[in-house]
């Protein structure tokens, strides 16, 4: 369950009142406040839980912010190329700078590696950031993988297994072989580069990923590099899914 909603007189914990303004993801926004970076009402603040609302004063590396943003959420199909941060120091293409913010601060929910495309979201609701990342809510994420040779049933089902990686052996996966060399492989964790990495330790060279599914959500009508925002009902199945 959730915790640290808005209580009866309109006040909320920092973390969750930055992440609403689209400052950070709520994990990140702690890190602002651990750092120092966060006064409320000109006083330096370092705890997270501190209740604070729309009549305080809150600002970031001395900003003062506007309020919390309406919530958005949006779903991006990513092109291979395009990094999946609000910016890269090296100049490459964001996700972020693929859809239309306007004067929103929208971040990516997780990441999907340059040479990946396919299905990401981008939000100012850090609540819902959470919900879809942290590794206890096991949301499924589903992968379509062309592998550089074809493979056997051997091979899908060492997948569907559990694979041992360096970090510690994965969950078992859910996997379809679609042709001779394509699979569709569904996962509930959230490793860097798991799904090539679980590719590579079987022995199968990836070729081409694309995340297809995250959730209930699918990129079903939407283009390469193309985005759209969710409907109310798409956000509640979103949550639905991780609860």
């Amino acid at each position: 369950m959730v915790a640290a909603m808005e209580d009866p007189a309109g006040t909320m914990r920092l973390a969750r009142y930055l992440a609403h303004a689209g400052v950070a993801s709520r994990r990140g926004a702690e890190r602002l406040v651990a750092e120092g970076r966060v006064s409320v009402d000109g006083e330096l603040v370092r705890d997270p839980a501190r209740g604070v609302g729309d009549a305080n004063i809150v600002a970031v590396d001395g900003r003062p912010l506007a309020g919390r943003e309406p919530r958005a959420t949006l779903v991006l199909h990513k092109p291979v190329g395009v990094v999946s941060t609000a910016s890269d120091p090296q100049g490459r293409r964001t996700v972020v700078q693929l859809v239309d913010a306007g004067d929103r601060r929208l971040y990516p929910v997780g990441r999907l590696d340059a040479d990946s495309s396919g299905l990401i979201l981008l939000t100012n609701d850090g609540e819902l950031a959470n919900l879809l990342t942290h590794p206890r809510y096991e949301v499924a994420k589903t992968y379509r993988v062309r592998l550089a040779a074809p493979v056997g049933a051997a091979v899908v089902r060492t997948l569907r297994a559990g694979v041992l990686l360096d970090d510690g052996p994965t969950a078992p996966a859910r996997v379809k072989r679609l042709a001779p060399d394509t699979i569709e492989i569904t996962i509930r964790e959230g490793r860097n580069r798991q799904v090539r990495r679980m590719c590579t330790a079987v022995g199968a060279r990836v070729a081409e990923l694309t995340r297809v599914a995250f959730g209930p959500l699918t990129l079903d009508g939407l283009a390469p590099g193309s985005s759209r925002e969710l409907t109310p009902a798409e956000v509640a199945a979103l949550r639905s899914a991780a609860l």
